[in-house]
């Protein structure tokens, strides 16, 4: 049981790591990349919570 809680809550703090990675690489990218790749960097929390979270 416990165990199950100890990996649970490991997966969770990868998952938010992730997030915040993702979210800080959008709202950092250079604007002449952002552009070629049609993402608005003010969208970056969306952006990063489906690509890490799903949906």
């Amino acid at each position: 049981m416990t165990s199950s809680i100890l990996t649970n809550l490991r997966a969770a703090a990868h998952k938010r790591s992730r997030y915040q990675q993702t979210k800080f690489e959008i709202e950092t990218m250079p604007l002449d990349v952002a552009l070629d790749l049609d993402i608005y960097r003010g969208d970056a929390a969306r952006i990063a919570r489906k690509a890490v979270y799903g949906a």
